[in-house]
């Protein structure tokens, strides 16, 4: 089984506000102390960072659900409770955070020790003490904390290499990171050998060092799906230059021509971006027969089609040519821009996303088949999650603020009547007039 995960969906919940508290200051020889409840504490964020040891999603195979804890509730004396520790998730180098329901973006996460903030933390609630004024000197009123966000994130690892060797399967693209660097991948005299993509430090003859990447064999259709290659092209979208590794010999029955179009056009039709990358064209295994006649013909159709290539001549096994493509490879990472992964549009061309969106963003008012008259909506629901329904006050309180956004009026004009039974979330009330 492959050790090597590079896609995944997990949970994280931040921690909730602690609640405020209701109390009193009762001391001796302490007249009219007045209220003396206090804040509830912040709760903990998510936040992921980047640890350089990491290579694979791997840690989130089996741990997919990340809770940071609560703040503490208020206490007496107007003594606030204490803030909760936000929880640190690693991630490995390349990571790129979506929310899985909407698809945005929310990080992309590729230095070590970069941090984001995928779940926030809610607020403390406030105490009574907060909510003394003139008119009320001794308030019974407390807020709960602030529920913290919960979401579904989607993890997608894109390695971080800046050199990527592209080719179809067992033309030498392993055996070419091989032996121009460290890495030892599995090399076999079978199509997909190579079931993950390896990663090797390359330095030419001038000592100038570069990433590369050997990704598992691109065959026809794998930008729609086919084989192993759409599993993978995602981790060249960071690579800057292309090394287009092909067969030269044909001893497979292929024509080296016809593999340059195909795996060029899997390219352009998983990302256009991809064709605008520098690319090398490695002519390998120049050591078998038939290699000569064969390069040569791919010279006149490149000619032929005014396609501008620069090929180089090696043979991996025997490692001839291998200093003059890795030297050109280093001095085309020297000018090659950044390719982002995302860019931000902006000016005349910016893009608007037209979505339904109800008239009252506050509130919503639907009745189900029992008669029962239902309130919903994000703002509304956190308030009643706020609300502290011990105290008579709370519950007065929110009633005022239900009032003062429009509900009780927006109930009317949808026909509710006096004594109807209005829910929101698992909290019912009758409705008066």
């Amino acid at each position: 089984m492959s050790m090597f995960l590079d896609q995944v969906k997990v949970n994280v919940k931040a921690g909730n506000g602690g609640n405020g508290m209701v109390a009193f200051r009762r001391e001796k020889y302490v007249p009219d102390g007045g209220p003396a409840g206090g804040d509830g504490g912040t709760g903990g964020d998510v936040i992921f960072v980047v640890d350089e040891g990491l290579r694979t999603l791997m840690d989130f195979r089996y741990n997919r659900h990340f809770r940071a804890e609560h703040g503490e509730n208020g206490m007496s004396k107007g003594m606030h409770g204490r803030g909760a520790k936000a929880l640190f998730v690693k991630v490995p180098p390349g990571t790129v955070v979506k929310d899985a329901e909407t698809g945005q973006m929310l990080a992309d996460l590729v230095e070590h020790g970069q941090k984001a903030v995928v779940a926030k933390g809610g607020r403390g609630g406030r105490g009574n003490i907060r909510f003394a004024s003139p008119r009320n000197p001794a308030p019974e009123i407390a807020e709960n904390g602030e529920p913290g966000d919960e979401k579904e994130i989607e993890l997608e690892l894109k390695v971080l290499a800046d050199v990527g060797l592209v080719g179809f399967p067992s033309v030498g693209k392993s055996t070419l990171l091989s032996v121009v660097s460290q890495a030892r991948p599995k090399i076999g005299a079978y199509h997909f050998t190579t079931l993950v993509p390896n990663l090797g430090m390359v330095q030419s003859d001038d000592g100038r060092s570069f990433v590369l990447a050997d990704m598992p064999g691109l065959i026809e259709g794998a930008s729609q799906g086919v084989g192993l290659g759409i599993e993978f092209l995602r981790h060249i979208e960071r690579t800057r230059v292309l090394l287009h590794v092909i067969d030269m010999s044909g001893v497979e029955g292929r024509d080296p021509v016809d593999d340059y179009y195909t795996i060029n056009k899997e390219l352009e039709q998983y990302d256009l971006k991809l064709r605008e990358r520098p690319q090398l064209v490695v002519a390998n295994k120049m050591d078998m027969p038939d290699s000569e006649e064969n390069l040569k013909t791919f010279r006149e159709e490149m000619e032929k089609s005014g396609e501008e290539v620069e090929i180089f001549e090696i043979s991996a096994l025997t490692r001839k040519g291998l200093n003059q493509v890795m030297s050109r490879t280093a001095d085309l990472l020297e000018t090659a821009p950044e390719f982002p992964l995302y860019e931000e549009e902006t000016g005349e061309e910016e893009r608007v996303l037209y979505k339904f969106t109800p008239e009252n963003r506050e509130f919503m008012i639907t009745r189900d088949s029992d008669g029962t008259w239902v309130i919903s909506g994000d703002k509304v629901e956190k308030l009643y999650q706020m609300t502290n329904f011990q105290f008579d006050e709370s519950v007065m309180r929110f009633s005022r603020q239900l009032r003062g956004m429009g509900i009780d009026e927006a109930l009317r004009d949808k026909g509710a009547k006096n004594g109807d039974t209005v829910r929101l979330d698992n909290f019912e009330f009758e409705f008066v007039e």
